[in-house]
């Protein structure tokens, strides 16, 4: 039997004896892999229980038609569909590192690659993605060696003042070639970097403790509490006292 007719066979079995569904469902067997499907307006279509569980819910049906901003923080949605647009326009992305806050306010990386959905008629009509938790032992993280040193710091010095040349120094970089690092594994500088830490932290102080919203921004490393109102709505588009009145009504 040739190795053609051996492909084509092939192709016959997963289209008419396993069908789709059944071969998305193999997608829950995978440990630690986040997976989703996209149509062209950025609204999951499907994805696999990781993905479900990550974001906190329960089924998918909770999911479906819904797109990244009815789930993440408005800074990292955006981010997760401008990927989108940027894959549908034909680009790829292939284990790209990336570090994200856990619900336990922990921080974790994260390889992720996209890539274009396309139909049976080569057009492309949506995206499709996958993102795996790294482990300490990770040969990916390899590759990030440079920038873990500084990242470290600023997840445990986020509230005290942080120079750039500090940074540079932890990791023996110019400020030039760790802004380029910055640049290139977490597609922001490193003062983005520091700003959207503290940022972070400020919003899990908010909905986690009943602190004064003044003493949080002090906790996170900010002095002037109109700034951090600025920033804070910058970032995640509503105000810190927004956040607090929300949570007050429920």
């Amino acid at each position: 039997m040739s190795d053609e007719r051996i492909f084509v066979e092939s192709q016959v079995f997963l289209q008419d004896v396993l069908g789709l569904e059944q071969i998305l469902h193999m997608f829950d067997l995978l440990p630690d892999i986040i997976f989703w499907i996209k149509n062209a307006d950025s609204q999951i279509v499907y994805a696999n229980q990781q993905f479900v569980q990550h974001i906190g819910l329960h089924s998918l049906q909770q999911v479906v038609g819904k797109s990244d901003a009815a789930f993440f923080p408005p800074h990292i949605a955006r981010q997760f569909i401008n990927d989108d647009l940027s894959v549908m326009n034909g680009q790829s992305i292939t284990d790209r590192i990336e570090l994200n806050m856990l619900k336990t306010g922990d921080f974790a990386w994260f390889s992720t690659s996209k890539r274009p959905l396309y139909s049976q008629n080569r057009m492309i009509v949506g995206s499709y993605g996958f993102t795996q938790l790294l482990t300490k032992t990770s040969q990916v993280l390899s590759s990030i060696d440079a920038i873990k040193a500084p990242v470290e710091y600023v997840r445990k010095n986020y509230h005290t003042d942080i120079a750039v040349h500090e940074l540079a120094d932890l990791a023996f970089l110019s400020v030039s070639a760790l802004e380029r690092r910055f640049k290139k594994y977490l597609a922001k500088t490193p003062k983005q970097f520091i700003n959207e830490i503290r940022l972070e932290n400020a919003r899990r102080l908010l909905i986690e403790t009943k602190l004064p919203i003044m003493e949080i921004a002090f906790r996170c490393g900010f002095s002037e509490h109109s700034y951090f109102s600025r920033q804070f709505k910058t970032l995640f588009g509503i105000l810190p006292s927004q956040i607090r009145e929300t949570l007050y009504q429920h």
